[in-house]
């Protein structure tokens, strides 16, 4: 039982949301030993019932147009393979089950198919295993695919596809306890902020806390956090839904994470697969609100999926949900590092679906910022908040 008040008056950090992001932060801070601080993480919703770590589809690529964005999932992927060594052979650690079947973006015109090829160069110049494939290449290798309207696809076998994020998620949480990390199950419902800093948290346990830094995790709820503290996020809770179905015909091979260009996207789940779109009309809803779409699978979800692989006009959906991206309204990449005025307000805000696979880099970054004052492994500056301030746009092409 996650107890619902904090032990202590004062923490030198403070993160609020403990869910993949929070507890990622919340690891390698504890586990790098040349952070001495205190830690508390402030969780409302100790079950994760509502959080989009809970609703993720866990998957990893690097298919990116933007070289920093591939690094972060080479990271992720070697953390994840290794994911025993990177939690330093502790034998309550277990091995992460991986799916390396891979990513398939399709394209059906040429604008698309250009914008694949350039985007392979820049990940195979990156050390990403990335191929283009022209349509009969695909048919060759999968086929199970109706490419009569497919002109090449992005391909690539090599730590792509998805992986037991949960287990992941809950080890860290574990062992972050473990490693003295307070987690409190609260909610905070107030900031002060003197001089340029977030001096103190209110929670709804009535606990005023003080703090050395506050690190926003909240997932799709981040903008509501940071206006505690005065700051705006252009950052919104935008619905995603999922469908795991099963399929009359027995496919003789894995179906790799398509992206077909209706923008409906599929890939094998065990014995069965996985679907998902956004709503036509993407707009932002309430970070509570996980009410399915009646006419979407109809109307749009098994349409395409008939299409693109027509064995699946004959299927039976066995589960569907609604989840929530945290959508970054000016460029749909994540914002990270301390805010341009109020310094030790850091983010870890936005991820627009990429929060699970980017969860290790950005866990490892946020610990490098607050104990050094500087990233180390991996410079992520460009996506901090300096960008949002400006309104200069991280492009970011391979977005799903």
């Amino acid at each position: 039982m996650t107890p619902t008040a904090a032990q202590h008056a004062t923490y030198d950090v403070v993160i609020v949301g403990g869910a993949i992001i929070g507890s990622s932060i919340a690891w390698f801070l504890s586990d790098n030993p040349d952070f001495e601080g205190s830690v508390l993480v402030v969780e409302r919703d100790p079950l994760y019932t509502n959080a989009s770590t809970s609703h993720t589809n866990s998957c990893m690529r690097q298919q990116f147009s933007q070289p920093l964005n591939i690094e972060i999932s080479q990271f992720a992927a070697e953390f994840v393979r290794d994911f025993q060594e990177s939690l330093h052979n502790d034998p309550d650690v277990p091995v992460l089950a991986v799916n390396h079947f891979g990513y398939m973006y399709l394209a059906s015109d040429e604008k698309f198919a250009r914008t694949l090829r350039a985007n392979q160069m820049t990940q195979a110049a990156h050390g990403a295993g990335t191929t283009i494939m022209t349509a009969a290449e695909i048919a060759q290798a999968y086929p199970f695919y109706n490419v009569d309207d497919i002109i090449c696809g992005s391909h690539n076998l090599i730590d792509e596809g998805y992986f037991d994020a949960g287990t992941m998620f809950d080890t860290w949480r574990n062992t972050a306890r473990k490693n003295g990390v307070e987690f409190v199950a609260a909610e905070v419902t107030d900031m002060t902020v003197a001089h340029g800093r977030v001096t103190s948290i209110s929670l709804s346990s009535g606990q005023v806390i003080s703090c050395g830094a506050v690190v926003n995790a909240s997932g799709p709820n981040c903008s509501a956090v940071a206006a505690m503290a005065g700051l705006d996020l252009p950052i919104e809770p935008r619905k995603r839904y999922t469908f795991v179905f099963d399929c009359a015909e027995t496919l003789d091979r894995d179906v790799p994470l398509t992206i077909d260009p209706s923008g409906v996207h599929v890939r094998s789940e065990g014995g069965a697969y996985m679907a998902g779109c956004a709503p036509d009309i993407d707009l932002a809803v309430d970070f509570d609100d996980f009410v399915m779409d009646p006419d979407i699978w109809e109307e749009k979800v098994w349409p395409a999926l008939a299409h693109r692989i027509p064995a699946f006009e004959r299927i039976k959906i066995q589960n569907r949900w609604a989840g929530h991206y945290a959508h970054n309204v000016l460029d749909h990449n994540v914002i990270v590092g301390p805010h341009t005025d109020v310094t030790n307000f850091f983010f870890a805000n936005g991820f627009s679906g990429h929060g699970v696979q980017q969860s290790p880099a950005i866990g490892r970054g946020v610990a490098e910022l607050i104990t050094y004052g500087e990233y180390r492994a991996l410079d992520m500056s460009p996506l901090g908040y300096h960008r949002i301030a400006s309104g200069e746009p991280f492009i970011e092409t391979a977005i799903i």
